[in-house]
């Protein structure tokens, strides 16, 4: 498991799945945000690449986070875009909705940091997020992250378009923080 100072990085386990559909999946409005693309349901038992993690697709590694203190899940989180000849990936989080405000956001961002950088032997780490995703935005940059831009009314979402802010860390740039 990675450790940050309150949470811990660690496989997706199958008691995992039903709590993450629930709260996170089956919310079409944070789901809308969150993926991209339009909200779909995700069906009980299925194998929906966002809840169970394949072993076989090198480009994207999945994580249940949880609270070190009592092990409890707090959300996911993902480097995904993994591409090995130039050493880049992408960052995304999910934390359930009561889990958030609590500076978890950050602790994640640094953990998957560390597994980048250290880990993987990344050299460049990259967030997009919706730009009014406030907290999102102060987890990257207390992380180091740079605003490289802002991609204009990019994102399709629940009926409206929005703009995303792009953000990059290199790993010359990154200082790892005392616990990750």
């Amino acid at each position: 498991m990675l450790k940050g100072g309150k949470i811990g990085l660690r496989a997706r386990h199958e008691e995992d799945i039903p709590i993450l559909r629930a709260e996170l999946y089956n919310d079409v409005v944070n789901a809308a945000r969150a993926e991209g693309g339009p909200w779909r349901p995700v069906a009980p038992g299925s194998k929906d690449p966002r809840l169970v993690g394949d072993d076989q697709n090198q480009g994207s590694v999945p994580f249940s986070v949880v609270e070190l203190e009592g092990d409890t899940l707090i959300g996911t989180a993902t480097l995904w875009g993994i591409d090995n000849h130039n050493r880049s990936a992408h960052i995304g989080l999910g934390l359930l909705p009561s889990c958030r405000g609590k500076g978890y956001g950050t602790d994640v961002v640094a953990a998957l940091c560390q597994y980048g950088f250290v880990v993987r032997s990344l050299h460049r780490l990259q967030i997009e997020t919706l730009a009014d995703n406030t907290a999102m935005l102060r987890a990257a940059e207390r992380n180091g992250f740079v605003r490289e831009g802002v991609l204009r009314s990019s994102a399709w979402v629940m009926g409206e378009f929005l703009d995303e802010v792009l953000l990059g860390l290199l790993a010359k740039d990154w200082k790892p923080t005392a616990n990750a």
